[in-house]
């Protein structure tokens, strides 16, 4: 159905990476010394090969499933690359899950063997293990000894084995949506629906090199991030391993990276950082930072009108040689722009990093996807949207399934990049494919004149209230999240008088602000305070006037100490609300701000 471009399996990609490039660095681990180590791409094609050949001679062969518990390391992507070389499918696990999840996942999956990364994960497995009946060899990735990566490399390097070459069509990944509702859907993506994807990203940013560094922000456990791996392995560039979300402006410093794939949240918070930071200091360092930022977005817009100003552009030459400089240092100083996607880029802050001369560069799909379908450039772009749609791509909006008179509809997706169906779930894929190929991806969007597509909701999540009016409760949570002090927000009102919001304050630095109000730190003292409820709320409402209608800005509040998080069922991995397991968590306390006049 579609001309694939050439290589269309991973395991080609990375042999002609190595080919070309086999001094070059490619993947960084931070060590203790808080310095990065760095493995080449032929010493690291020697591990893929060894473990591809261990695998082979414990069993595996094509079509078996291969899976792994285990955050971003130079061992999960040497798993990854050597298990598409027996044309075997892999089927990453988060770390930071639930017991359940894990045991569904392998079991549904049909995992043959399973990669672990610590002994901790290793006995939790264990205890269930002999209940599947597909699961026959779990092996550790620490330490050496029987079952251990290890020892598995060992026995492949003393027997050689050449890699397959898969067909585009072969399943290459069976990758599982945490979803908000129901158990986990395995979505299976072929190495045609990878690489295709991968060719299409790059012609949207022709100048890239090997000379690319990124820092790996993103699990590859998720599309997004697998992407990136796939695409610097392409180039033949590098990629430096954050240590944790906790370390990340640290490890940037350390890592330099020309260029970053990142979620909106990341920038957000370093948007939030530098004025917080900004708003302590005061005096002399605040009044250059305003005075680029005011500058820097007079100067935009004079260019939007063909026009300069000498007195604006001084100004802007004046903050950025003395401020914005600093930033881009503390950004590793080599930045030339960065990707976001899973949700929407707040226009104003995307505006700020453009000025500051970091182009931010939205894209948008899912893992049905692979996961791009729409995707902004150095070559075409425009703020505000998600992009155009990418090469082999075709993007049609159904308006069909929404309220009559709306100018927008479901965004459908056409492409090599879509998926090839649900595991072991055929109703499943029969409703979200249409009959000639295309996925529903459930989200509402509209196209622009000029083939730019913009995200107004999503389907699933929208919601009317009892005056019969719509409510895009995402777009008004991340607009609330934006503000420092709160850490998490749910929007709630479906069928009622009007909405209610339920608030994780920062209380890091809510508990500043308390403590310059005589007020205390401990979260569930200060969350009962009115003088801490009642600044919560005039932050938020005033963050929300004139930008949502009077109906869509919540009227009541539910202020909770307990973050919402993985452990509580509350959040997916991709940070995602389980909006179900919210309402019924609070369900008491709902019901009781409606019922209170």
């Amino acid at each position: 159905m579609y001309q694939l471009d050439k290589p269309d399996n991973t395991v080609e990609i990375l042999e002609q990476s190595v080919a070309k490039h086999s001094k070059r660095l490619f993947l960084g681990t931070k060590n203790k010394n808080k310095q990065y180590d760095w493995i080449t791409y032929e010493d690291f094609s020697r591990r893929v090969d060894n473990v591809r050949s261990g695998l082979s001679q414990i069993g595996i062969k094509k079509g078996d499933a291969v899976g792994i518990i285990c955050n971003n390391s130079t061992n999960w992507a040497v798993c990854f690359f050597a298990t598409s070389g027996i044309d075997a499918r892999f089927v990453p696990m988060y770390e930071a899950e639930l017991v359940q999840v894990w045991k569904y996942i392998i079991t549904d999956a049909n995992i043959k063997v399973l990669f672990v990364s610590k002994k901790e994960i290793f006995d939790k497995i264990k205890a269930f293990a002999s209940s599947i009946p597909s699961l026959e060899k779990i092996i550790l990735m620490e330490g050496e000894g029987p079952d251990t990566l290890f020892e598995l490399e060992k026995k492949g390097a003393a027997q050689k084995l050449k890699s397959i070459y898969p067909e585009h069509s072969s399943i290459i990944i069976l990758i599982y949506t945490s979803g908000t509702t129901g158990d986990p859907k395995g979505v299976l993506l072929s190495h045609g629906n990878i690489t295709s994807n991968a060719h299409s990203s790059l012609l949207n940013y022709p100048k890239m090199d090997e000379n690319e560094r990124t820092l790996s922000i993103l699990p590859w456990a998720h599309v997004f991030g697998l992407a990136e791996l796939v695409i610097m392995c392409r180039l033949g560039a590098s990629i430096g391993l954050a240590e944790s979300a906790t370390t990340i402006a640290e490890d940037i410093g350390l890592v330099k990276p020309t260029f970053l794939v990142a979620v909106p949240r990341v920038f957000n918070k370093i948007y939030d950082g530098l004025w917080t930071k900004m708003n302590e200091e005061g005096g002399l360092p605040r009044k250059l930072f305003v005075m680029g930022v005011e500058s820097g977005k007079k100067k935009r817009e004079l260019a939007e009108q063909g026009k300069s100003s000498f007195k604006t552009n001084l100004k802007f030459k004046i903050a950025d040689a003395i401020v914005f400089k600093k930033i881009r240092a503390k950004l590793g100083g080599r930045l030339t722009g960065s990707m976001t996607g899973s949700a929407a880029m707040n226009v104003e802050i995307s505006h700020f990093f453009w000025d500051m001369g970091i182009p931010l560069y939205d894209a948008y799909g899912l893992t049905e996807t692979s996961p791009g379908a729409t995707m902004n450039g150095p070559l075409k772009y425009r703020i505000g949207s998600i992009g155009p749609v990418m090469n082999k791509c075709k993007i049609e909006i159904d308006q069909s399934v929404v309220e009559p008179g709306a100018k927008d509809g479901e965004i459908i997706i056409f492409g090599p990049n879509v998926m090839q169906g649900y595991h072991n779930k055929p109703e499943a894929t029969k409703a979200v494919m249409t009959p000639d190929g295309g996925f529903r991806t459930g989200d509402r969007g509209r196209l622009d004149e000029d083939g730019f597509l913009f995200i107004t909701g999503r389907i699933k999540e929208q919601f009317k209230l009892e005056n019969g009016k719509y409510v895009f409760p995402v777009a008004i949570e991340e607009d609330i999240k934006l503000n420092h002090y709160i850490e998490n927000a749910m929007i709630y009102g479906e069928g009622r008088e009007f909405n209610i919001c339920i608030v994780v304050p920062d209380f890091l630095t809510l508990g500043k602000w308390a403590g310059t109000n005589n007020l205390p730190k401990e979260p569930e003292q200060l969350i009962k305070k009115d003088e801490a409820k009642n600044f919560l709320i005039n932050e938020i409402v005033n963050s929300l006037k004139g930008k949502y209608g009077a109906y869509e800005v919540p009227k009541k509040f539910i202020f909770i100490s307990e973050p919402f998080n993985l452990e509580s069922g509350t959040l997916t991995q991709t940070m995602k609300l389980k909006r179900r397991v919210v309402f019924d968590k609070y369900k008491d306390q709902i019901e009781a701000l409606y019922a209170a006049k």
